[in-house]
């Protein structure tokens, strides 16, 4: 099964579209120039809950997307499901440790975006 493909986010389109995503979403906030960010982007597609649609901010083209967001440290990984903001993951992109950061993120109410 061919990986899921990242689709590109910025400041103009973020919040419409993740409004509009149904079911569960990450949004990885990245830089080429990082070599986290690029090892992190080449894993989420298999980490990833089946189903979850995969969205990426590129930080040096979303400056104030990504200033709005308060990142200071890269990769950034957020989690959305069916439009509404849950949480900031903050833990390795592997199933092992994804899928209960997700599952623990889910069992609370959505939070306010950043």
């Amino acid at each position: 099964m061919a990986a899921a493909a990242f689709q590109p986010l910025d400041e103009f389109d973020y919040h419409r579209r993740l409004a509009a995503a149904d079911g569960l979403a990450l949004v990885l906030f990245s830089s080429a120039a990082c070599a986290t960010c690029r090892a992190a982007e080449r894993l989420l597609p298999a980490a990833a809950p089946p189903g979850a649609r995969l969205y990426k901010v590129d930080v040096q083209q979303s400056l104030a997307l990504t200033r709005a967001f308060d990142l200071f440290h890269l990769p950034g990984l957020f989690l959305y499901r069916d439009g509404r903001y849950h949480a900031r993951l903050d833990c390795q992109v592997a199933p092992a440790t994804l899928h209960p950061a997700i599952d623990q993120a889910l069992a609370r109410p959505a939070e306010e975006e950043p």
